[in-house]
């Protein structure tokens, strides 16, 4: 016989009933149908999902969960229904009712605040009006860590990439949400902070992190909220691929959910799965064995979300596994136990059949506005404005015009756990215009409206698309007196950086009437993601607001026009100026003498490459001791050695280089013998390094990579062991490696065989562009200034290296006809070429090869990726009229281009991170 405390309560004998408790569901519609009505009549289903697409406004929803907790009374519940939903504030918030429900900011807008008691303020006020209409289950708070800033679909609804600072607003998010009387989930358990997208749509997203790495960074959040007493805890559909765990989906795993969760994390409360209408868990198991599966891990509450047949084939097949023995009615029961004790927090009959409501709201409203605005006010940052550009006061007369550039972007997403996380690799999805938040193109009006309205003078609003520039635009441009370009997660939509910064340039070289130059205003908003622009200091004035409510750009068009002093920063690693890792700088570090030391560094390179794991292609391959050596009068290089004395046997070896015309220090190599590693070598030449650096005249940025020379294009990204080992490394010396851009090299082999894709050529003869090919310095104006628009550092470096070097080196262009403006550009170089000497990569092939180096395409490009696709087909052709067998391409950014590139043939031969901050960083870090 069972233990007193493991028996059930009367009443809850019946299998059905029991695992109607275990199941959370939501249904279609504004009003109860007969789908819902059953699963809680017929199905005695015990938690229902609520989204946005369900709910119109305060008032109503109200009268819906009343009523779905009636018919639950009436069915004959002994317990109310959990009643969940999603309101993470910001663009994630499933009930909008602009009368009684305010709007505040979303959980990285919060930590700008630097709060942690707003934040439990603005937790406490959310959750007071959710308990007003009826709800009892936030599924909240989000616990991720985003350790990948780029294209990770969380985004804002993350509180940034310090595990620390997730930590604690997290855990006050979690306090405010109890105090208010809901129950809490936290999520994405074990990290949606950095997901690899591999594949098709039927394919998962993927964790590589080891679980040590998860320990140490990720799972912070989570252990913590544990330890404070978090109610429930939602594990996601991720899979993970690492060291000693590899698993399809982590919410049906009992290596995630059983061991780490449970006996790990120590975790005791209630478990959720992610919701199983992924159409890659449908697509690879099956709903209903995927509903066991998930219950075997250690789930007690298994989501679906809304499809009624799917819903009954979960519940059927939980039935039928019970029947066969596969589950047991043990773990029904275990499970029945948490949920139970979890509704026993946070409702009674007396609550779910008698809800504040309206009258409640209505008594919140004033404190909860004041509190809205004050939190909206708080998290506004003004990251720079080095040419004091703010207020635009200080810029524009009244009588002049203003130009406001706005993307054009979907709504925002609303519930989050109604879209599965397939879903979410693919961007928000379109939603009704009556949903909780309008399109961003109609809130863009507003603000523009805004704008007039606060100077009483014309403002100018137009918008912009992945078509780039326009005659349009650059009219505008040339009437308006100051531009404000508005942007909205540019790093998951690439054309808005690349807009962004040809308006800057644009404005930079815009004469006066009389003929003078003079650089026009432009001022930067990133209105979702502060990463945008946060590290690329091209852009001088950068304003982030971490929403685009209607709230957060009221109070950014105060902070525009000085009635509102800026008060956010930017939070995590970023803004902070964090002391360097000290290590025992017992090592003495040397000056590279070329005389002295390239035998020694010959050999430090010999080792190194002997040092690579079998049957990878080591990095330094066609490296030799001079290939580091530059020679250019227009770019300072420093380059450092630890040597044994005695035997002139170097230790470690770093190069650094200081490109003059873009103010940018970069550390482009450093290396230590693999028998020596972990003496702090590489530590005292990189602290060695960065001092140098510090002090060139007119320091901007410093860059972790090099393209010129190409050895290492930045942190080594092949072998993912080695690359999670570096990026720790480097992070630790200071490095937001969060804020990594991928880079690689391919090639082409057996080009003498090689045939393009099949309709290719047709494809380029439809699109109204023009390739050439040019060499030397006549041409050289026009594509410097194309090279402007749209290149990182160090490529037009190497543009200007092939403009010198002809006939070996010829610059192929693309370009629109009628105009003769140029839409894309590419290199290409032989064998015998002054770049071939400094991109390794080319002599490490062992075969004749000829070389294509930094593709640019244009903003004003209409189809990037045929532009892409023209330039490198006429390269290949006339590396194949040199008769080499095979191309090497390198300096490519890795932002979508590999897709294009293995259409195409190539396959890939290294691939790095290329890192970068802002010069202010390293100088506050040394200086503190």
């Amino acid at each position: 016989m069972a233990p007193k405390e493991d028996m059930l309560p009367p009443g809850w004998e019946d299998l059905d009933r029991q695992m109607g408790q275990l199941f959370m569901m939501g249904f279609d519609g504004t009003s109860v149908n007969p789908q819902i009505r059953s699963l809680i009549e017929d199905y005695h289903l015990g938690s229902v999902l609520l989204t946005a697409k369900n709910l119109t406004s305060a008032e109503e929803t109200t009268q819906l969960v009343l009523e779905l907790q009636t018919i639950a009374r009436n069915a004959g519940h002994p317990v109310p229904l959990l009643i969940a939903l999603d309101q993470e504030n910001g663009g994630v918030n499933s009930l909008y009712d602009e009368i009684y429900i305010r709007q505040f900011p979303s959980a990285m807008g919060m930590a700008a605040t630097g709060s942690k008691s707003l934040a439990h303020e603005v937790a406490i006020a959310t959750a007071q009006e959710l308990k007003a209409v009826g709800v009892n289950w936030i599924l909240g708070p989000v616990l991720d860590v985003l350790t990948n800033v780029r294209n990770q679909p969380l985004g804002v609804r993350t509180t940034g990439d310090d595990p620390q600072e997730a930590s604690q607003y997290g855990v006050q998010f979690m306090k405010g949400y109890r105090e208010a009387g809901l129950v809490t989930c936290g999520k994405h358990f074990p990290s949606y902070g950095n997901l690899e997208f591999l594949g098709s749509h039927t394919d998962v997203p993927i964790i590589t992190e080891s679980l040590e790495q998860l320990s140490l960074s990720a799972l912070v959040p989570f252990r913590n909220a544990i330890i404070q007493g978090l109610d429930a805890m939602m594990v996601g559909g991720v899979s993970m691929s690492s060291a000693g765990m590899n698993v399809m989906h982590a919410c049906l795993s009992d290596q995630v959910v059983d061991e780490l969760l449970r006996k790990d994390l120590r975790f005791q409360g209630v478990v959720v799965s992610e919701c199983l209408e992924m159409e890659a868990l449908t697509h690879n198991i099956g709903v209903g064995g995927g509903t066991v599966m998930a219950k075997n891990a250690g789930c007690d509450i298994i989501l679906l979300c809304r499809s009624f047949p799917v819903q009954q084939e979960a519940i059927n097949g939980l039935k039928l596994g019970v029947e066969n023995g596969i589950i047991g009615r043990a773990r029904i029961e275990q499970s029945l136990h948490r949920v139970l004790a979890l509704k026993s927090r946070c409702t009674s009959w007396e609550q779910a059949l008698n809800p504040p409501g309206l009258p409640s709201l209505t008594q919140m409203q004033p404190s909860h506005t004041n509190l809205s605005t004050h939190a909206y006010n708080n998290s506004i940052s003004v990251v720079r404005d080095r040419q004091n550009l703010l207020p635009l006061s200080n810029v524009i007369e009244p009588g002049e015009e203003l130009l406001l550039l706005t993307p054009l972007v979907k709504p925002l997403p609303a519930s989050a756990v109604s879209l599965s996380v397939a879903e979410s690799m693919h961007g928000p999805l379109e939603r009704d215009r009556t949903a909780s938040v309008v399109s961003g193109e109609s809130v863009f009006k507003e603000l523009g409206r805004s704008l007039s309205r606060q100077r009483n003078g014309r403002v100018l609003h137009t918008s912009y698309t992945a078509n780039g520039m326009r005659p349009i635009h650059e009219d505008l441009i040339r009437r308006a007196s100051a531009v404000i370009v508005v942007t909205a997660d540019a790093n998951r939509n690439l054309y808005q950086q690349g807009f962004s910064k040809h308006v800057s340039l644009s404005c930079q070289s815009q004469y006066s009437p009389s003929g003078d130059r003079r650089e026009k205003p432009v001022i930067v908003v990133a209105v979702s993601s502060p990463y945008d622009f946060a590290m690329d200091s091209s852009i001088g004035t950068y304003v982030c607001t971490y929403d685009f409510t209607e709230t957060a750009l009221q109070a950014l068009v105060k902070v525009l026009y000085g009635e509102l002093t800026p008060m956010g920063l930017l939070p995590g690693s970023i803004n902070r100026s964090q002391k360097l890792y000290q290590s025992r700088q017992h090592w003495l570090v040397e000056n590279w003498n070329e005389e002295r030391d390239s035998v020694g560094l010959d050999a430090l390179l010999n080792a190194v490459r002997g040092d690579s794991p079998h049957g990878q292609r080591s990095e330094l391959l066609g490296v030799a001791s001079h290939s580091f050596l530059l020679r250019r009068e227009d770019i300072d290089e420093a380059h450092f050695v630890v040597r044994n004395s005695s035997t002139q046997a170097l230790y470690g070896f770093c190069a650094t280089y200081f490109f003059r015309s873009t103010g940018t220090g970069v550390i482009g190599c450093l290396i230590v013998d693999p028998s020596r590693r972990k003496l702090s070598i590489g530590h005292s030449l990189h602290s060695r390094a960065i001092r140098t650096l510090l002090q060139r005249r007119g320091l901007k940025r410093f860059q972790l990579g090099s393209r010129l020379p190409g050895i290492y294009l930045g942190i080594p990204t092949v072998n993912p062991v080695e690359r999670k080992r570096l990026r720790q490394w480097f992070a630790n010396l200071g490095w937001n490696t969060a804020l990594s851009r991928s880079v690689c090299s391919v090639i082409l082999r057996n080009l003498t065989t090689w045939v393009p894709p099949e309709g290719l050529a047709a494809t380029l003869q439809n699109v109204e562009v023009t390739y050439d090919l040019v060499y030397g310095w006549d041409f050289a104006r026009a594509i410097l200034d194309h090279i402007k628009t749209n290149a990182r550092q160090g490529v037009a470096d190497i543009y200007r290296m092939a403009l010198g070097s002809a006939p070996n080196c010829g610059i192929i262009r693309a370009k629109r006809p009628f105009d003769g403006v140029i839409l894309g550009s590419i290199v290409i170089y032989n064998e015998r070429s002054a770049l071939a000497e400094h991109m390794p990569v080319l002599r490490g092939t062992q075969t004749s090869v000829g070389g294509i180096s930094s593709p640019v395409i244009s903003p004003c490009a209409d189809d990037y990726s045929t532009v892409m696709q023209g330039l490198i087909l006429l390269a290949i052709r006339q590396i194949r009229k040199l008769n080499a067998n095979a191309v090497v391409m390198d300096c490519v950014d890795g932002d979508g281009n590999f897709d294009c590139l293995s259409t195409m043939g190539f396959s890939m031969l290294h691939s790095f991170e290329e890192v970068n901050c802002d010069a202010a960083t390293w100088t506050m870090m040394h200086s503190s």
